[in-house]
């Protein structure tokens, strides 16, 4: 029930495209592992590893997303144990160094292996177009019937790129699941290899009776972790997930979930003493990376959508913009997983990782621009990249400041009057002057951007009627300034 209620939970965050989901189930993405981590949740990440030496690889099986879908994948498949290739184990650990190292400076290998952003990916790029597309037909026909519960939306791709990287993961880790059940988790996941050293030393286990042991391998055929050598009577723990099939499989009751007896403590400190020293140091030096992680975030703390945009392109920002609540875009990079969840629920499609090739969503205004009462993307980040802000906060925030280009307003180039960047600026930053001191009264009048008002929300630049470039565009700041 826990890994039902976990999935359904998560997925319906990355689908709902209101935000009002997230008044209730917010909470279940901040539970998961990296984001409790970059969001310096120190106290959900810490209660994860102890339980976790506690239990096992409780969170694997029970919270994690892309785990549970990839039991889903390999429901029917069966399963036989295989032994630790010296190769595997090798890229286990050079993926979590990597992931770790690239952590303090919010590399992509982040975004791309971290599992609950590669679950969020797949789910708002791929199906979430679908459920959108759903929406639209229930929304037809409701309006047909006088009902207004349902609303048509824009059903687009944000990112070609994006959209591929989510098909490759998609197809990689089903035909991964499909084959080799949890080898995604136990080969390239980075959690999965950190909580499997942890889950090494974990005080309840499952273990093997012997004297009670058939060796029908009907164990070993269910694990997904194909970690159950029942010849041996052996339990790879950095493997196993703690899903607790192979107790509920095994007909002679020769599996049990418990702590160890006196016995087998001694054993189990014999096993240990031989593998040497290099790997407890591993497992704590893992630790400290990943609190040295945390550590290091905890300190580094109009209309819009009525003009017809189909062939205005993506200007080539010098800076990007990040939304109100990042404080920077420094923070904001290095907090920042990619799970998209920011982009799912924003209202205008404004964010989104078309621009600057990213995995990590940025701010265009092709679409619409950011109202200035929306804090929608900051109430649902789990990261900690975005903090949450109230509606007054975000209309006085500095994100960016529009520029004006003269070769390509309409003003210059149709010699015909516009004032629409003007009469559209919420912040009232934009006025339109004389384009000259000797100029006619009856001449165009051009732009003048008032830096100390504008706020970057963008209206200026999405309203804008040049093609196929706006003539007054938004440039990034590299730290937001309440104006």
């Amino acid at each position: 029930m826990i890994q039902l209620f976990c999935f359904i939970s998560i997925t319906l965050l990355f689908l709902d495209f209101t935000g009002s989901v997230h008044a209730y189930l917010g909470w279940v993405a901040k539970m998961q592992f990296v984001p409790a981590i970059f969001a310096s949740h120190i106290v959900i990440a810490l209660a994860i590893i102890f339980l976790t030496l506690l239990f096992g690889r409780f969170y694997c099986s029970q919270f994690c997303p892309l785990g549970i879908f990839q039991d889903m994948v390999s429901f029917k498949t069966k399963f036989s144990y295989s032994k630790p290739r010296k190769g595997f184990v090798i890229l286990r650990y050079v993926l979590l160094a990597g992931f770790i190292a690239t952590a303090f400076a919010g590399g992509g290998l982040i975004s791309m292996l971290e599992p609950y952003s590669a679950f969020g990916r797949i789910v708002s790029q791929i199906f979430g177009p679908i459920y959108k597309f759903g929406n639209n037909i229930l929304a037809y026909f409701s309006e047909r019937a006088g009902s207004y519960t349902f609303y048509s939306v824009d059903v687009w791709v944000k990112s070609v790129a994006s959209l591929v990287l989510a098909i490759l993961t998609l197809a990689g880790v089903s035909i991964f699941a499909y084959k080799s059940g949890r080898g995604y988790c136990n080969t390239i996941c980075p959690v999965g290899t950190f909580l499997g050293l942890l889950s090494k030393y974990s005080f309840m286990k499952l273990r093997i009776d012997l004297s009670k042991c058939k060796h029908c391998d009907l164990c070993s055929k269910k694990c997904r972790s194909s970690c159950i050598d029942t010849e041996e009577g052996k339990i790879d723990y950095t493997r196993c997930i703690a899903c607790l099939d192979c107790v509920k499989t095994c007909p002679a009751k020769a599996i049990s979930y418990s702590k160890p007896s006196k016995k087998i403590m001694q054993k189990e400190e014999e096993i240990l003493s031989e593998s040497g020293a290099a790997r407890r140091n591993l497992f704590v030096g893992s630790i400290i990376a990943v609190l040295s992680c945390a550590t290091k975030l905890q300190a580094s703390h109009g209309d819009g959508g009525l003009t017809e945009l189909s062939d205005k392109k993506v200007p080539n920002r010098k800076k990007p913009i990040v939304p109100a609540g990042a404080g920077s875009y420094k923070h904001f990079h290095d907090h920042c997983l990619g799970c998209q969840l920011c982009a799912s629920v924003c209202p205008n499609d404004v964010l989104s990782n078309k621009a600057h090739g990213t995995t990590k969503p940025n701010m265009s205004y092709e679409r619409g621009y950011c109202r200035p009462e929306c804090v929608k993307c900051t109430e649902v980040c789990p990261t900690g990249a975005l903090k949450p802000i109230t509606r007054a906060e975000k209309s006085s925030i500095q994100i960016g400041c529009a520029v004006w280009n003269k070769e390509l307003c309409i003003v210059n180039t149709d010699k015909v009057a516009c004032d629409l960047c003007s009469r559209k600026c919420p912040n009232a930053a934009i006025a339109m002057i004389p384009p000259s001191a000797d100029a006619s009264p009856d001449a165009p009048k051009i732009p003048m951007i008032d830096t100390n008002r504008c706020i970057g929300c963008g209206a200026c630049e999405h309203l804008c009627p040049a093609r196929p470039y706006s003539a007054i565009v938004v440039e990034g700041v590299e730290v937001h300034r309440t104006i």
